[in-house]
């Protein structure tokens, strides 16, 4: 199996830690499922940017607050 390339880091198990939610309950809070949340906290799946906003927003953070880019898009 292919190692996927981090593409981003993100806050989101720091935030989430910090409220004591399990990726469950956020998965639920955010109407997806727990692997997806897994995927973006590892920074291997790149959420729509509709989901970097609804998360940015359920933590009352930026987007830019919760995620870094790593590396630029290929045009």
């Amino acid at each position: 199996m292919a190692k996927r390339k981090k593409l981003f880091n993100t806050k989101i198990k720091v935030l989430r830690t910090e409220k004591k939610l399990t990726q469950e309950d956020l998965a639920i809070e955010l109407g997806i499922n727990r692997g997806t949340v897994l995927e973006i906290e590892r920074g291997t799946f790149n959420p729509s940017l509709k989901l970097a906003f609804a998360i940015s927003k359920y933590f009352d953070k930026t987007v830019d607050e919760v995620f870094e880019i790593l590396e630029e898009m290929e045009e």
